[in-house]
């Protein structure tokens, strides 16, 4: 690994965590950075899974009142989730690298999609502490599938569907997203580890910025607008989408 390569994953790491305690989308940034540092799309697409993590963990952490609060629901969704991801990041091991190649630009236009949709899909308020039903069980199990195969877009995704079908405030939803965020990512490292499919030495260099990022986005949310941010990230993603579509 060159030194400019190493500075580029270290910055990609950095703003992918500030990028995320503003407005998410933080895995563009990741993905697309080992990308051009030449690891092959399911690495690079592993890698950022272990990269994230870290941020998973501490965001369960500052809502660990929130999470004890509705534990039972917690719980139910855990392993749903964890079931999900599994099935997600094992369908990923069993494809290879130009077939997952080949999928990458749709994957990148319809995370950009659904990130680029993320104020109108703002959770709903219901009745508070409702449980949810097997129409949100059935779309949270979807979407660990996705976020164990493809991780951009998986927050806002699970935003949407908790939202639309369960009650309380955003803070209840938002504290079951990143409990469950979790557990998918955490169930994906452990196949992604075993499968030998993870770039250690790059995700090495990319958490420490990521820790750095992580408190830098307070000062950026601070000082610039949000509207700046997420477009940012849209045309990370669709710069991102053209790259490979351009490539392929």
């Amino acid at each position: 690994m060159t030194i400019t390569t190493a500075i580029l994953l270290f910055l990609a790491g950095f703003l992918s965590s500030a990028v995320n305690a503003i407005a998410g989308g933080g895995t563009f940034l990741t993905f697309g950075a080992m990308t051009l540092a030449g690891l092959p799309p399911i690495v690079a697409n592993a890698t950022s899974s272990i990269v994230q993590f870290p941020g998973y963990v501490t965001s369960a952490l500052a809502y660990a009142k929130e999470i004890r609060k509705d534990a039972r629901e917690a719980i139910a969704l855990s392993i749903i989730s964890a079931i999900g991801g599994l099935a997600g990041a094992l369908i990923l091991l069993s494809l290879s690298n130009p077939s997952f190649r080949a999928m990458v630009p749709w994957l990148l236009i319809a995370a950009t999609a659904i990130f680029a949709a993320g104020p109108f899909l703002r959770p709903t308020r219901n009745v508070e502490g409702a449980p949810i039903g097997w129409g949100g069980k059935i779309g949270q199990f979807i979407t660990s599938i996705y976020g164990g195969f493809f991780g951009a877009g998986m927050g806002i995704m699970m935003l949407a569907v908790l939202g639309l079908s369960t009650g309380g405030d955003y803070h209840r939803v938002n504290a079951l997203k990143n409990f469950l965020a979790m557990v998918i990512a955490g169930i994906a490292i452990i196949v992604f580890a075993s499968g030998n499919v993870v770039g250690w030495l790059h995700a090495a260099v990319m958490i420490p910025g990521g820790a750095l990022g992580g408190y830098a986005g307070v000062w950026f949310a601070r000082r610039v607008p949000l509207v700046i941010i997420r477009s940012f990230v849209i045309a990370v993603g669709l710069l991102l989408a053209v790259y490979y579509f351009v490539t392929g």
